[in-house]
């Protein structure tokens, strides 16, 4: 891989678990927000790889897995990444360029490398597990499930914060701290 890929990756590489985090981008301006149905969730999230890369952002995320959209920005409030979504179209904008792609998960790989569960995500956030595969919940005293290869951590979900850990290498780790 050529050192400037390896570098884009690493720059939107948290941005790709939903777009997750970007890290040393430019402003961009902040036009409306759509109107999505589904909950606003808005918060700071991390991204820790045992491959080296890592980032945080705060993020605002609207709608739902069919329909959305995740608005990423600096501590200072500036946007520095948004990705849309609706049927089959998913529209990644930075600063620098607008990029489209056919799903959610083709985003995450392509930015990451390496397939993320992004639609699981919108069920992860609201500590329960995604409907369309099978869980396992954690042995007692821990809150939390394990699915599709990813150990969800509720023990401090009624503070607002959600850890996910993806299992196999390399590891991954998402912290989400809600705003109330």
């Amino acid at each position: 891989m050529s050192q400037a890929k390896d570098l884009r990756r690493r720059q939107l590489g948290a941005a790709a678990l939903l777009a997750l985090a970007i890290l040393g981008s430019g402003c961009a301006s902040r036009p409306p927000s759509q109107d999505f149905s589904g909950e606003r969730l808005q918060g700071r999230l991390s991204v820790q790889s045992d491959a080296g890369s890592s980032g945080s952002s705060a993020f605002e995320l609207l709608g739902n897995a069919d329909a959305g959209q995740l608005e990423l920005s600096t501590p200072l409030g500036s946007l520095v990444a948004r990705a849309s979504w609706s049927a089959g179209s998913v529209l990644l904008e930075t600063p620098n360029e607008k990029r489209r792609f056919n799903s959610l998960d083709e985003l995450g790989q392509d930015l990451l490398g390496e397939p993320v569960p992004v639609a699981a995500l919108f069920d992860w956030l609201r500590a329960r597990p995604w409907p369309l595969s099978a869980s396992e919940p954690l042995p007692a005293p821990a809150r939390g499930f394990t699915q599709i290869g990813w150990r969800i951590e509720l023990d401090r979900f009624d503070d607002g914060l959600l850890v996910a850990r993806r299992l196999a290498a390399p590891a991954l780790t998402l912290r989400v701290r809600l705003n109330p």
